[in-house]
This record gives structure tokens, sequence and C-alpha cells, in this order.
């Protein structure tokens, strides 16, 4: 389980910037471990890294309909109109319809979690800008059963409790 701070990729190598990799001692590196799925660079939250494909499928298949917990900081009010529009399925920009999700509006209303099933690329973000809602700060609290360790600072990592590595049938 890593905590992913913004401003590093969600990537095993890069020429030009940190990846989550980078954060990671030497002797894990070797591991030939790789993030399960991806958080923009200004993303931060939840990353797991593995070297089991098969539970990374798992994760990431969408026809698994893992849920995925966002919370979310929007320039705007989040309000319940926002709310029946993610439960319908948002068009995106491009035309794109997303499935489901659910939005929870939280106080003050510029705050929210967002629970996606899917994982298009930038969804969040581009959902909430369908709804005129450009996102400030997004940060993944959870990804089907594991949920970010409060106590873990960004760019920090630990390995996961024999509890974590049950709920996730391994």
């Amino acid at each position: 389980m890593l905590h992913k701070p913004a401003g590093v990729l969600s990537a095993r190598v890069d020429g030009r910037q940190q990846t989550v990799l980078d954060l990671l001692p030497q002797h894990l590196r070797r591991r030939a471990l790789f993030p399960v799925g991806r958080l923009d660079k200004d993303t931060e939250g939840l990353l797991l890294l593995t070297n089991d494909g098969p539970l990374a499928h798992a994760l990431l298949a969408p026809g698994r309909h893992v849920d995925k917990v966002y919370y979310v900081e929007v320039d705007g009010r989040l309000d319940q109109q926002d709310r029946r529009a993610f439960q319908a399925g948002v068009t995106l920009a491009d035309g794109t319809v997303c499935q489901p999700a659910d939005l929870t509006v939280l106080d003050p209303p510029s705050q929210g979690l967002v629970t996606l099933r899917e994982g298009k690329y930038h969804q969040v973000k581009r959902m909430l800008a369908a709804r005129g809602k450009p996102v400030t700060y997004l940060k993944r609290l959870s990804m089907g059963p594991l949920t970010l360790d409060p106590a873990l600072p960004a760019g920090a990592w630990r390995p996961l409790t024999p509890e974590e590595k049950a709920s996730l049938g391994r």
C-alpha cells in the first residue's frame, strides 16, 4: 500500500519525472512491482503496488465492478442534481457515457465522495467538469476492500496486513 503524493507519476519508470517506484527502497524496486491502476500526477491517495498480475486484473477488470472511492473538492457547489446525474451515468464532453456512480455531497458542498466502478482516463475530473464543477483536489480513499491507512503519510508505503491480503483473496 502506497500513499501516492501529488506530483509523482503512477508508472514504473520515466526518464524525466519521479515515479511511484522511486519512492520505494532499492530492494523493493528489484521485485518487478507495478502500480495497480493509475492516479493522475496531481492526484494523491491509495495506490496498490504488486507483482501479482492476476490480482491486478481482478481489481481492474471492468466486468468486476470494483468500487473505488475518491474524496473530491470542486470549484463550485455540489448538489442533488449532480448526485442524480452521477446515479444516471454522466455523459462526458467527448460523448463518452460513464456507468452510474455515486456522489455524496459533504459539508461544505464544495466537497464530496465519488464512488466509481470503472476507471476511465481522468474520469472523476471529467465527470465533474461535465457538470460545470472543476476539480481542485482529488484523493483516492479506497479500492475494493482496501482503505488508505490514515496513519500513512503521503509518499510512504507499507506491506499489506494479513487481513488486507485475505480481503483480496490472497
